[in-house]
């Protein structure tokens, strides 16, 4: 029993019209995938290194050679030329008229596709994986919530939960870039065999990558411990650079009276809303 072969797809969300599926003649033997991120340098003097300060992402980029021949129909006299094929994949980088821009692609091949198991999604490799191993690791995961409690596994669940709203199952772009390479001719001059060198950029639109994200604020709570004739102006101004703003700090340490209070005293200095 032979195993039918699925062939990947280029699917196409023309401007006007419904959406159009572009197989490939064959599948691409390779591809690669490159993301990265980009991060600011803070220099401070004194130390060993710089910061490291996270701006953004970056695009990611997919590229991969697809292969076209059809030599099949013959190579003399009323050969069918490769163009055929290719135009179908060059035209996906021309300028649509009402969109004044390429359209908007997504390539699709299987279920497996990279990406596919973030956050430990249900069905995926990855998440089988946890599964399995998750059996060997009991005691290192009872001995672990002992230290951590209850709320150490809500937050690693969760966090896994809302790394799962980024996964995907198909790579949506637009096309960056095309090579083609045309390697036989019939006698007339006709090109029956290209390779086509494709770039893709990928594509999430604002409300798309919010909605996946779900960005939360950062908890700017700082522990302050009060030293000898230091008062909540002094904390104040350290923290928020303002001394006017002590009653925050007296409120949610429940201090009644800011003349009152005892040097080494734990304070909880919390973030201004």
């Amino acid at each position: 029993m032979s195993t039918q072969i699925s062939k990947a797809v280029i699917r196409v969300e023309w401007c006007q019209g419904a959406a159009q599926d572009i197989e490939v003649q064959y599948n691409p033997t390779e591809y690669s995938l490159d993301k990265g991120v980009t991060y600011g340098e803070v220099a401070i003097p004194g130390l060993d290194a710089p910061l490291q300060q996270f701006v953004r992402g970056n695009a990611e980029k997919l590229t991969l050679d697809l292969f076209f021949d059809t030599t099949e129909h013959g190579m003399g006299h009323g050969a069918v030329s490769v163009t055929t094929e290719t135009d179908k994949i060059y035209q996906l980088i021309k300028i649509e008229p009402e969109r004044h821009a390429p359209p908007i692609l997504t390539f699709v091949w299987s279920n497996g596709f990279p990406g596919t198991s973030i956050g430990g999604a249900p069905g995926s490799r990855a998440g089988a994986a946890g599964t399995a191993l998750s059996t060997a690791a009991d005691s290192a995961a009872d001995r672990a919530l002992s230290a951590t409690g209850s709320a150490g596994a809500v937050a690693v669940a969760a966090i896994s939960a809302s790394m799962g709203n980024q996964a995907k199952d198909g790579f949506r772009c637009v096309m960056e870039s095309i090579k083609q390479k045309f390697t036989l001719f019939s006698p007339e001059g006709i090109p029956l065999r290209a390779t086509l060198t494709v770039s893709l950029r990928e594509y999430r639109p604002l409300v798309e990558q919010i909605s996946q994200l779900k960005p939360g604020s950062p908890d700017r709570t700082h522990s302050h411990v009060l030293s000898e004739r230091e008062t909540l102006a002094a904390v104040s101004q350290r923290h928020y650079q303002r001394p006017d703003d002590w009653r925050a700090i007296a409120t949610r340490n429940g201090i009644t009276d800011p003349r009152r209070i005892n040097p080494g005293l734990a304070l909880t200095v919390p973030p201004l809303t």
